[in-house]
């Protein structure tokens, strides 16, 4: 007889198989599938409440910035500083740097007359007087319009903001595409059978919807008017399957954001276990007729094999999960991000066909604008391999070996975020060892990990702060440093920083993502990322990378 915790549970088997017989076996089985449903059910509700709440939160705040940055223009110039059009044209640039969902931008006077306008289209001149978003703006001193077709026979919103002067009443406004939305709405994964879009007040469709139609389309929902919260309700689809719809107002526009999804799934993983559950309740039946005695030996045994193995099962699947997670995130993040890469260089492109059209010595800055033009491309370019580099995280990309500078990189990737610093009112010191030997990296991956820890620095101080930036060497490896005078990172929490979805942000401001890549990319390159940091006095993270005999 086995001598191990088995040999009881056996003795235990025999006996209550003898004496309950099949009857517990089945309230069981009975009493596991009614609880794990009515859970399982309840779990895909707040996860479609969650997936609602998430894409809500992400497209007010983006209005809400929108806003924003239409109100700082608006108050920080006169109607007459931005009815001068090179002024204008300069200002959207600012503006599509920091907020490239703008599409243009226009100064209205009181009376609805277009006195000033910087983008692609001929609108100046125009007169908005009798168009419903002016009336509104004129009333209530902001409004986000509904998608409309206008004077540009193309799907667009418009955001503005009223401005009062002494003698003068005008109005800012900015053109935002329908695809700026369209875009939010889809950037959380989900099913493949889910969907994601905006309606006004009346149905009309301000995203593009499968199930619906296009933008302005009408959609066939059930409106229950203004309502606060959120609201599931399910209805039949004509091949007979189940949709379940969720709804849940904005608050910065008159527009409800609509959730549909498939039930059946998410619901596939509660099919396969009510057919696993059916099947053990059946073969434990088997066994107990077959009889509990003959066989009790045998089901000790692999009870016992089967816990070693689902232990074993369980850990795989765990890591395989975070990593596929992870890797999916990743994928989405860095497709997202190639749209409005492809949107910035057509524009350079339009711009520069535009100059080439134009006699150089009448424009005074025509250099300088060649000049950002090229910036733009390169940088545009190096977005790009930073987002190839992002959907290789999933496939474990090897890295390229090149010979760099440190301090290049270094000096390149800050110009990156030089106009952000400054909007912030930071300053950004550079110490850099200028007899740094070169080292054999991988530019495009170390210039995304500085890049991180420029934006983490600045996220941290927010505004009025300092960074400093610094590189050295020892005989066997070179180094660089970010130091800022932000609040600091916690004693207790700094051991997991770079664990993957961990932050110290607010809800809604950071993935928790960021420094994990950051880390991984490091190891490849065969260095480590260091932390130093006290509470208060802001925190100082430290690359280091081996050095290479001949370079």
């Amino acid at each position: 007889m086995q001598s191990t915790p088995y040999t009881a549970l056996r003795l235990k088997i025999i006996g209550a198989t003898l004496v309950l017989s099949l009857a517990p076996l089945f309230t069981l089985g009975y009493f596991i599938h009614t609880s794990f449903s009515q859970a399982y059910t309840e779990k895909v509700e707040r996860a479609l409440r969650i997936i609602m709440e998430d894409k809500r939160n992400a497209i007010d705040m983006f209005l809400e910035a929108s806003l924003a940055q239409l109100r700082t223009v608006a108050e920080s110039y006169t109607l007459a500083e931005l009815s001068d059009q090179d002024r204008l044209t300069r200002v959207l640039g600012t503006l599509q740097g920091n907020f490239r969902a703008f599409m243009d931008i226009g100064v209205i006077d009181e009376d609805g007359n277009h006195v000033a306008y910087a983008g692609p289209y001929k609108l100046k001149g125009l007169n908005y007087s009798q168009e419903v978003w002016f009336n509104e703006v004129m009333r209530r001193g902001i409004h986000v319009s509904d998608t409309f077709l206008g004077f540009r026979n193309y799907p667009h919103c418009i955001v503005a903001v009223l401005r009062r002067e002494p003698d003068k009443v005008w109005a800012l406004r900015a053109t935002v595409d329908s695809d700026v939305f369209t875009s939010l709405v889809r950037a959380v994964p989900m099913g493949r059978q889910a969907e994601a879009f905006l309606v006004n007040g009346q149905g009309v469709l301000q995203t593009l919807s499968s199930r619906h139609g296009g933008v302005l389309s009408t959609a066939s929902l059930r409106m229950d008017g203004h309502f606060g919260g959120a609201r599931l309700y399910a209805s039949s689809l004509p091949n007979g399957r189940t949709l379940l719809t969720g709804m849940t107002w904005l608050q910065q526009a008159n527009w409800m954001l609509v959730v549909q999804e498939d039930p059946a799934e998410e619901m596939s993983p509660l099919l396969r276990t009510q057919r696993q559950t059916f099947f053990i309740v059946l073969a434990g039946a088997f066994i107990v007729l077959a009889g509990a005695l003959f066989t009790s030996s045998r089901i000790v045994a692999r009870l016992a094999q089967a816990d070693k193995e689902k232990a074993a099962m369980d850990a795989a699947l765990l890591q395989s999960g975070k990593i596929a997670a992870i890797g999916k995130l990743a994928a989405g993040v860095a497709h997202e991000v190639n749209n409005p890469l492809t949107l910035i260089r057509e524009s350079a492109g339009w711009i520069r066909d535009l100059l080439s059209e134009e006699n150089k010595t009448q424009i005074a800055n025509f250099d300088e604008i060649d000049e950002a033009l090229v910036k733009i491309d390169q940088h545009v370019e190096r977005a790009r391999t930073v987002t190839h580099r992002l959907l290789g995280f999933a496939r474990r990309m090897e890295p390229m070996q090149e010979h760099i500078d440190l301090n290049a990189v270094l000096e390149q990737t800050t110009k990156f975020l030089e106009s952000e610093a400054l909007y912030r009112n930071i300053s950004i010191d550079k110490h850099f060892d200028r007899s740094l030997p070169c080292i054999t990296t991988d530019p495009a991956q170390l210039q995304q990990v500085f890049l991180n820890l420029l934006e983490n620095a600045i996220d941290a101080i927010d505004r009025g702060g300092k960074i400093v930036i610094s590189s050295g060497h020892t005989e066997t490896e070179v180094y660089a440093s970010i130091t800022d005078s932000g609040h600091g990172i916690p004693r207790h929490v700094q051991d997991r920083i770079f664990d993957p979805f961990f932050t110290t942000k607010k809800v809604g401001e950071g993935t928790g993502l960021g420094l994990s890549i950051s880390y991984g990319i490091i190891e490849k390159l065969g260095g480590r990322i260091t932390v130093a940091s006290e509470e208060g006095q802001g925190a100082t993270f430290t690359v280091h990378l081996p050095q290479v005999a001949a370079c």
